[in-house]
């Protein structure tokens, strides 16, 4: 009873990453020093991870920062590279040290022995560079965020420039990349519309859940010639057929697409919207164990189970090399049946069943050595502790 009391205490102090994504410009460092203050304020100070090595300051505190370990003007300077290919190397540098990251992050949600005083972390918070398309579809940016989601709960918060959404066509594109990053890292994703101090963000809100609010806009926005179209006589756009039927279709397709997000408006400027922020994403914490991490559970035991029947594939491929070549070499076989043909003797069926006795003998000698050294307790020399090893590694 005493254990089964204790767990569920274990689950909730389990930390919870939140990763920020989203265009250049949306607001995401802001944003990361808002729920950082948010969060200082509920006295539950936060771990900080800032991954964008081209940032010259950011305005809070990082635990871990990239910029400590890789110098992004040297890795431009070094490998002739421009900005976005700077920033890719250089976070392909700091991905070969992700195991200490984790290792890093778990020592800090214990409690430390020797510092009974300092609580453990419930909230990782982790900035990533303006140039999203750097970090969400590089083999460095899927090594974080496996590796992270491996370790904890995983969440994405998808940071939206609100101001800049309010057309149609500027929305449908925000989806589709959320939608793209949705699948392509298989994380449960918060729609985070920032900036709502400018522009509240309930159209957008209406627009995801009410099919026929966002086809009244987008007829707004064709009769406005928002899309480029030729004016007619009366001085209304026609708009682009191509353009609305293009936004319609999209608009049908994302429909199951929204009923997956939780989606929060927030300004960071001044705090409006974070507590709804941290209860979606106590929400996608949960969806996380529910439906996720068995999910990639059963795709790190597949890979467990490929990498295993490789290695006993090569070693089975080993062995027999080494029976064949013992058969061969161990009795010099090959020169006797030389020497009974040289002496004169007629009958070859006779030899050749004589050659496969004896291959057959040698090998069956060479595989019990093996199996002999395996018992042994290491006096026979190199080949049983060979032996040895290959079984290990087998195993």
């Amino acid at each position: 009873m005493a254990s089964s009391a204790t767990e569920p205490p274990k689950q909730d102090a389990q930390p919870v990453v939140v990763v920020c994504v989203g265009m250049a410009g949306s607001g995401k460092t802001t944003f990361m020093q808002r729920i950082n203050a948010h969060l200082h304020g509920k006295r539950d100070p936060p771990y900080l991870i800032n991954l964008d090595p081209a940032v010259l300051n950011v305005p809070f505190d990082s635990n871990i920062d990239i910029r400590d370990s890789v110098n992004y003007k040297e890795v431009m300077k070094q490998y002739n590279l421009g900005p976005n290919g700077g920033i890719l190397t250089s976070l392909n540098l700091f991905a070969t040290k992700v195991d200490q990251i984790v290792n890093l992050l778990e020592k800090r949600t214990v409690p430390d022995p020797e510092n009974p005083a300092r609580r453990p972390i419930k909230n990782i918070l982790v900035d990533t560079p303006g140039q999203i398309e750097v970090f969400v579809w590089s083999a460095s940016g899927t090594i974080l965020l496996e590796s992270l989601a491996s370790s904890f709960p995983t969440v994405l918060a998808y940071i939206i420039d609100t101001p800049r959404t309010s057309s149609t066509s500027t929305f449908m594109s925000n989806m589709l990349y959320a939608c793209s990053i949705l699948y392509k890292t298989k994380l449960p994703m918060i729609l985070v519309f920032n900036k709502t101090d400018i522009k509240d963000a309930s159209f957008a809100k209406e627009w995801m859940t009410d099919y026929d609010a966002f086809q009244e806009a987008l007829r707004e926005d064709e009769n406005n010639n928002a899309f480029g179209g030729v004016e007619g006589g009366d001085g209304m756009g026609t708009g682009s057929g191509y353009m609305g039927s293009l936004l319609n279709s999209m608009s049908l397709m994302l429909e199951e697409f929204y009923a997956h997000l939780s989606v929060v408006g927030v300004s960071s400027m001044t705090g409006q919207g974070i507590d709804e922020f941290f209860e979606a994403v106590k929400e996608k914490a949960e969806e996380f164990k529910r439906d996720y991490q068995p999910e990639l559970e059963r795709r790190r035991t597949e890979r467990e189970e490929s990498k295993k029947r490789a290695r006993e594939k090569e070693l089975d491929k080993m062995m027999q090399g080494m029976s064949v070549s013992g058969a061969a070499g161990g009795g010099s076989k090959v020169g006797d049946v030389k020497d009974d043909e040289s002496s004169g003797k007629d009958d070859e069926d006779e030899d050749d069943e004589d050659d496969d006795l004896d291959s057959d003998h040698d090998a069956e000698t060479l595989q019990s050595r093996y199996e002999a050294a395996l018992h042994d307790d290491g006096s026979t020399g190199a080949d049983a502790s060979f032996a040895k090893y290959l079984y290990t590694q087998r195993g």
